[in-house]
């Protein structure tokens, strides 16, 4: 498959190459756009800070002309938290994509959102500060009434960016079974 793979709201850290790293070992080609142009960030306030500097408009045209080359092949979109929300955005956009893959992360959906049978996973921590269970439910309802084919997988005691090494998150058990049932995901869509 052809992937784009978002980083998180820390920037384009280590463990986010790690996984197309992870992916690119799989056999799929993977394509990592740096929203934030080179910085990253130690804690997530710095973060979000940036983000809203930068500002939303400005950060999804950054992650559409990334991914602007490579659509016409049709892309799975993925992406770890703040990450997840721009390329479920692009996905629900992109009427070639080929699958969401979600990493700690959703975003909201316009009413008006209709897609074909995309296929969506969702990797959540269980519970998540970020993705309280009444928004992951009205998000899963959301999805499936504008078309798209989903599952989510909830990892109970798990910290919100729990595939990431480097942070107070992570959880090893968690994260590779993320990898496991994400990889036999992407390969359901050759």
């Amino acid at each position: 498959m052809n992937i784009v793979l978002f980083h998180s709201t820390y920037g384009l850290r280590p463990a986010v190459n790690a996984a197309a790293d992870r992916l690119r070992a799989a056999g799929h080609q993977v394509h990592v756009p740096d929203l934030f142009e080179g910085r990253t960030f130690d804690t997530v306030e710095e973060g979000m800070a940036h983000q809203e500097e930068i500002g939303r408009d400005e950060l999804l045209k950054r992650a559409v002309l990334a991914a602007a080359p490579y659509s016409d092949r049709g892309l799975v979109y993925a992406g770890f938290s703040f990450g997840g929300s721009i390329a479920q955005h692009l996905a629900l956009h992109d009427e070639k994509a080929r699958g969401l893959l979600l990493l700690h992360g959703t975003s909201d959906i316009a009413d008006d959102t209709s897609v074909d049978e995309l296929p969506v996973q969702l990797h959540i921590a269980d519970p998540d500060p970020f993705e309280p269970h009444d928004w992951l439910n009205t998000w899963y309802l959301r999805m499936g009434r504008a078309g798209a084919d989903v599952e989510v997988h909830r990892y109970p005691g798990a910290g919100h960016l729990y595939t990431d090494p480097e942070l107070p998150d992570y959880d090893e058990e968690a994260a590779e079974r993320t990898w496991t049932i994400a990889l036999g995901f992407l390969d359901s869509l050759r």
